[in-house]
């Protein structure tokens, strides 16, 4: 029995640590964040540019945009230059003739809050506004080639005033050299565009040209600062599998030239690159049998602002006279839906896609679970209830061992007084006391550690759903009932206002909703149904564990603390019926009184004992 509770204690204090990191370690990097990039984005809004370099032959790099005034908005910027509109069921933006950036990306089923009148989630700004993020696909002189190449002050022109997902719209550019560049884009019902650039060589014109495509995002954006959830740029390089760089990480990488940091991937055939933020992504999809290099960089212009940037380079390909070069590349910008992902994957034949979504290293777990949680959601049409009802799968699927653990720990509760006999009879001799306990448990088939196995079980399933609930974007402004409005969010009510009844919004750190409370009392009674240990240091710890959970758990998703004071009772019920059918004493209203009883004062003569032996009375 003092390995079983050695083994609840340690499994205790790991799942307190790393919640513990997150509260006091992830939750303050996060704020850090924020502070920074606001600081970031006021810097960039102040700075000015410089003129607009060009494509470098030698270096093959593409052009960094520069603008004289950076708008002081974000309206400013989508103000300043001429625009195609896009107009789709799900999607609202515009691209840049100047340049025929796609830098103007609003998702219309998403807001910011829980309100569906606050403004849509807006992912592609303008570089020549605050917090530009954008792509930019085109041809760049094949090196050693000096070719006039679209640039990003190029004033195309549009075919059409709206690209729509049944009319795509084609951009014209003459260099007035010999080469007229046209640039082919359509979306479809969700956020996929499809860019088609080509190049048409005439009055005897001989080129030689590199596609290129490249997703940019100027100043450090916000990011959740959690360790279980990647934010920065990432791909898919072929053979060379996954990738993935945070921000910060990029400023340590070697120099990829004078004023850029970075990794390059060369001869990568099939997958995709792009960046990602917690529900939100943009990814480029070249040719998945085209082989290309790709090129993760922080770079700093001259006379520009700092920048991120995934990169693709294909190879080079030469348009003879009379005939036209042609590139086809994908461009997803949008949210980050686990159905439209993997469509996608499976469609258009895009290697591994689905990776776009974090979904981690035990994904062969999340991955089943957000199905299960979605297939019930579309029964019963309410994620909080179905995460009652998977859990209730859960325990189900379990039950048979649950059972046993159960009757195990209902075995070795009838033999406490043999086992404390023993104890008493081998008080100095430690070896001879576990020879005579295993004894008694191979008498009378009791396995000792089976009462771990519920909280082992547990543990893959709590992380998985705790996954699910922080990356899915299917999670996110998803109701319960009451004041729940969000599952993906903490519970937003505070023992310390009374819980809204006091006009004071407590800090974070006394943020404890109601849910938390209901975890923690559900925790407290599955704790008492077992009996109190008899190591002093242990009993504390488990009296002040329930406290403890209550308050780590309280900055964590509702949906989670939900599941696990869903489960507590569930476990409580259960373990309650299968010690009553062994005929066991369930000790669990004898505990509750005994933990809010004053311990009665200890005879005399044994006081005057543990004096003498020197304890205190």
């Amino acid at each position: 029995m003092q390995d079983n509770k050695n083994f609840f204690l340690a499994i205790a204090l790991s799942l307190a640590v790393l919640i513990g990191w997150n509260v006091f370690f992830g939750v303050p990097t996060m704020d850090k964040a924020k502070q920074d990039a606001a600081q970031n984005a006021k810097v960039a809004a102040q700075n000015s540019q410089g003129p607009i370099p060009g494509a470098s032959p030698q270096t093959n790099t593409p052009p960094s945009e520069s603008m004289a005034v950076i708008a002081p908005t974000r309206d400013m910027a989508l103000m300043s230059s001429p625009r195609v509109k896009i107009e789709t069921a799900r999607v609202r933006g515009s691209i840049n003739l100047r340049g025929g950036d796609v830098d103007d990306i609003a998702l219309k089923d998403y807001h910011e809050t829980v309100d569906r009148q606050s403004p849509n989630i807006v992912v592609f700004s303008p570089a020549g506004g605050p917090e530009g993020y954008f792509a930019r696909l085109g041809w760049l002189p094949a090196p050693g080639a000096a070719v006039d190449v679209p640039l990003p002050n190029t004033v195309w022109t549009a075919d059409g005033q709206t690209l729509t997902e049944a009319k795509p719209v084609t951009l014209t550019w003459d260099n007035g050299k010999g080469l007229v560049f046209k640039r082919l884009i359509a979306i479809d019902g969700n956020y996929m565009l499809t860019v088609t650039d080509s190049v048409e060589a005439r009055d005897g014109t001989t080129a030689s040209l590199t596609p290129y495509g490249f997703v940019r995002r100027i100043g450090k954006p916000v990011t959740q600062g959690y360790y279980i959830l990647h934010e920065g740029l990432l791909g898919i390089l072929g053979e060379q599998g996954l990738k993935e760089e945070k921000y910060d990480s990029l400023e340590k990488e070697a120099a990829l030239s004078a004023t850029e940091k970075g990794k390059s991937f060369p001869q990568a055939t099939g997958g995709w690159v792009g960046m990602t933020d917690k529900y939100w992504a943009a990814a480029l999809i070249p040719d998945q049998k085209a082989p290309y290099t790709a090129t993760f960089s922080s770079a700093t212009p001259p006379g520009g602002q700092h920048n991120f940037q995934t990169l693709l380079t294909l190879q080079p390909q030469t348009v003879q006279p009379g005939t036209a070069a042609t590139s086809t590349t994908r461009l997803f910008v949008g949210a980050k839906e686990v159905n439209t992902i993997d469509g996608y994957q499976n469609t258009l034949g895009i290697e591994r896609f689905k990776l776009l979504i974090d979904w981690g290293w035990f994904w062969f777990i999340t991955q089943p679970m957000f199905k299960l949680l979605d297939g019930i959601f579309k029964l019963v049409g309410n994620f909080g209830i179905a995460i009652l009802v998977v859990t209730v799968i859960v325990k189900a699927i379990f039950f048979p061992l649950a059972n046993k653990s159960y009757s195990s720990m209902a075995k070795m509760k009838a033999v406490q007084p043999q086992m404390q006999a023993l104890r008493e009879q081998y008080p100095d001799d430690k070896v001879k006391q576990q020879q005579e306990l295993m004894e008694l448990y191979k008498r009378e088939k009791i396995n000792p550690v089976a009462g771990c196995l519920p909280v082992v079980i547990q543990i893959p399933v709590f992380f998985a759903l705790y996954k699910v609930l922080f990356v899915t974007i299917e999670m996110r402004h998803a109701p319960f009932f009451g004041w729940i409005k969000d599952l993906a969010a903490p519970d937003p009510t505070s023992i310390f206002n009374l819980f809204g009844l006091i006009p004071w919004t407590p800090p974070h750190v006394l943020m404890i909703g109601i849910w938390p409370l209901i975890m923690g009392v559900t925790m407290f009674v599955q704790m008492k149904m077992n009996p109190e240990p008899t190591d002093p240091v242990q009993k504390t710890m488990f009296t002040w564990m329930p406290v403890f959970f209550t308050y780590l758990l309280a900055s964590f998703p509702a949906g989670l603390v939900i599941y696990w004071s869903w489960n507590n009772l569930l476990s409580v019920s259960q373990q309650y019926l299968i010690m009553k059918r062994q005929g066991v004493k369930v000790e669990l209203w004898d505990n509750l009184r005994g933990a809010f009883k004053k311990a009665p004062p200890k005879p005399v003569a044994e006081a005057k004992t543990d004096a003498k032996a020197g304890k205190p009375a």
